[in-house]
């Protein structure tokens, strides 16, 4: 069984170790973070040092992969990119909650995260580092790029493409045959009944366009911005 290390001890963190745990693939020895002390414990886990540290916690501990437990595409991506550096040999593994359903055809890559209750229908396609979050659910044939996410309560029609570090929030809902472009966020509770450009925020039943969105512009509640209520993972 591979060693592994979930890089970020927050509670995503704790998600993806119960996805892990359950899953029975990989052998977590425990949490990198470089903004928790090292020696401290989550989940009965050490935080082994920060992510600077890897190459030494790499030979200590005979780390053969790692998965990145960061809830803000941006920042993950950014995350990712820097682990590269550091270790560019090092796997990104993925997770699968058992409670999950992945249907015929499916593809999903590198890091990704499929959580308790997530719904991936026939013949969709899941991009390397994404996130779907508890009982979301993929229409079929639908296409998430790398770094995208789908909120707790998401339900997407089929044939939906979404874009690179788009974020689709809490409990919103998209009709099928559906594109959101790249770098957008899609409000919690709104229904998505049109396409959505690159750079946009939406929100609403109908979902509006609100204003356009910079590229690592905080959507998510933990984030410093003046609508962290509106949006979440």
């Amino acid at each position: 069984m591979k060693n592994i290390v979930i890089i970020g001890a927050s509670g995503h963190g704790g998600m993806l170790l119960d996805c892990i745990e359950k899953e029975g693939r990989y052998n977590v020895l425990g949490f990198v973070d470089s903004f928790k002390e090292k020696g401290s414990k989550m989940n009965g886990y050490e935080i082994l040092g920060n992510e600077e540290a890897m190459p030494q916690l790499i030979d200590k501990f005979n780390i053969q992969g790692a998965i990145l437990a960061i809830g803000n595409n941006w920042t993950r991506k950014n995350v990712a990119k820097k682990i590269s550096a550091i270790v560019p040999n090092l796997d990104f593994v993925s997770t699968i909650h058992p409670s999950a359903t992945v249907g015929k055809g499916v593809k999903i890559g590198k890091g990704s995260a499929i959580l308790p209750g997530a719904i991936i229908n026939a013949n969709s396609t899941v991009g390397a580092f994404c996130i779907l979050n508890t009982n979301s659910s993929l229409g079929h044939d639908g296409v998430m790029d790398d770094f995208s996410s789908i909120a707790s309560g998401v339900c997407t029609g089929g044939d939906l493409k979404l874009g690179r570090f788009s974020a689709i929030s809490l409990g919103a809902n998209i009709i099928e045959k559906i594109t959101i472009g790249e770098h957008s966020i899609i409000g919690a509770g709104a229904l998505v009944v049109k396409n959505v450009g690159s750079h946009s925020v939406v929100y609403g039943s109908p979902a509006r366009f609100v204003r356009r969105r910079s590229i690592g512009d905080p959507y998510l509640s933990g984030d410093v911005t003046d609508e962290q209520n509106l949006f979440a993972i």
